[in-house]
């Protein structure tokens, strides 16, 4: 599945320098993080739930904002790199969440479709996925893990970035901010151009939720080149 494939770049060395490196790449990673929580928790309840979160690896803060919002909330962390999957879940132990949260390592194709989740999350992960037809899988595949009406929110970088050369240079201060060479920035930018391919707009975006089984997209956060949106798996008629 195209999850696996895109999960390869993200080795030992990258998962270890993720946790810093994604707080500056992305002005306001903690907000979104948290609003995020915040739209499940306003959609949901404070009851039982069962939350699948696709492209949990890394720092694991999805699951971590939410479980801290949502006690009685349990969780799928599915990401098919192992590195990731690895570091998020010792972020998950040290808080001592891991009753709470099953580890899954594979591609959301090879989820079992008999007990559909409440709601779901898919951060950060779009944008790595090469192909049109890519994103639009990954997104079918989560609606038909979800109960009918479950809120998903989703979050990616949005339109060729050589679009925007305003926010490129934009993008560049930033790391430069945060004490980044000359020869460092450079290296980004190069990264960033040529190692992801975001869809074209808002629109785009909204055009494959829609087409995926998902109904009434409300974008709640922007950061530059970022969105994020929560929208509902369409209930059958």
């Amino acid at each position: 599945m195209a999850l696996h494939d895109s999960s390869r770049k993200f080795d030992a060395d990258r998962a270890a320098e993720y946790a810093i490196q994604s707080r500056i790449a992305l002005a306001g990673y903690d907000a979104c993080h948290e609003l995020a929580a915040c739209l499940l928790s306003a959609s949901l309840g404070s009851g039982a739930r069962r939350i699948l979160n696709v492209g949990a690896g890394g720092t694991g803060q999805e699951i971590l904002t939410a479980a801290a919002l949502e006690p009685h909330w349990s969780f799928v962390a599915l990401d098919p790199a192992p590195a990731m999957l690895d570091l998020a879940m010792a972020n998950i132990r040290k808080v001592g969440l891991e009753a709470r949260v099953e580890a899954f390592s594979e591609g959301v194709d090879e989820l079992a479709q008999q007990r559909p989740f409440d709601g779901a999350s898919l951060i950060g992960v779009l944008h790595h996925l090469p192909s049109q037809d890519e994103k639009k899988a990954v997104l079918g595949s989560i609606a038909k893990r979800l109960k009918p009406g479950a809120p998903f929110v989703v979050a990616c970088n949005r339109s060729a970035y050589e679009t925007k050369p305003l926010f490129l240079e934009a993008w560049a201060a930033r790391w430069r901010m945060a004490g980044a060479s000359s020869g460092e920035v450079e290296a980004k930018l190069a990264k960033i151009r040529h190692g992801a391919v975001p869809p074209e707009s808002e629109a785009a975006v909204e055009a494959m939720l829609s087409e995926a089984g998902f109904a009434r997209p409300e974008r709640f956060f922007s950061s530059l080149f970022w969105s994020a949106w929560i929208c509902f798996r369409q209930i059958p008629a």
